[in-house]
């Protein structure tokens, strides 16, 4: 069989693919963990040894290595999952369309000095408020602009509206080694102040406490 000749060496390395790796995701793709699991059982013992190593000096393996694909090996990864979709999540949120691939993840791990030892760690959560928590919140704005409580129909459809935008964005917490960072979630005060501003009532009353102001400054000329 002749051997496949390349125009330059940059053609060449392009073409040649690593030997024992696991794959990954290709073009940005991502794949399951089952799918990125059984790319790891399906290389050889060296390499999945190397991948052990690198998973304990990242802090995600405890206790002694080992190239044996068992249970404790797909814990591992799992592990390493959690900490890849957090990732994905994070990079959503703050508009990085980059490519993740679970191996980059734990690069980025053991470049902040491993998970295990005050490496950076991510976490979502989501907040839902209930309708007793809000109920205060919403009247106390409502009657600034709209000079009146909420019926409880009212309340309810913007207690609704809340919990869906605080699905949508959960908040996003980075911590490690002498810092925490939270990104994303949503504040209740702004969020029930927005919607009240646009409706037509909210504008009505503005109008018309505008005009109430304007003769009581000018009530006086003639």
């Amino acid at each position: 069989m002749a051997e496949p000749v390349y125009g330059s060496a940059d053609a060449a390395r392009k073409a040649a693919k690593p030997v024992g790796a696991p794959a990954s995701a290709a073009s940005g793709t991502e794949i399951s963990l089952d799918v990125f699991a059984k790319n790891v059982a399906g290389t050889s013992d060296q390499a999945r040894l190397a991948l052990a190593k690198r998973l304990k000096d990242a802090g995600l393996w405890k206790g002694k290595i080992s190239s044996k694909f068992d249970i404790k090996y797909y814990g591992v990864l799992v592990k390493l999952a959690e900490k890849y979709q957090g990732q994905i999540a994070l990079n959503k949120l703050i508009g990085d369309t980059t490519p993740v691939a679970r191996l980059d993840v734990l690069t980025g791990i053991l470049a902040a000095g491993g998970d295990g030892d005050g490496g950076p760690t991510t976490t979502k959560q989501t907040y839902i408020t209930s309708a007793s928590q809000t109920a205060k919140l919403l009247d106390a704005v409502a009657v600034d602009l709209l000079e009146r409580k909420l019926t409880k129909a009212e309340k309810a459809k913007y207690l609704k509206m809340i919990n869906i935008e605080q699905k949508r964005q959960p908040s996003i917490q980075t911590s490690g080694k002498g810092f925490s960072t939270t990104q994303g979630g949503i504040d209740e005060g702004q969020f029930i102040t927005e919607k009240l501003e646009a409706t037509d009532e909210a504008k009505t009353v503005r109008a018309t406490d505008a005009y109430a102001i304007m003769m009581q400054e000018f009530g006086g000329l003639r």
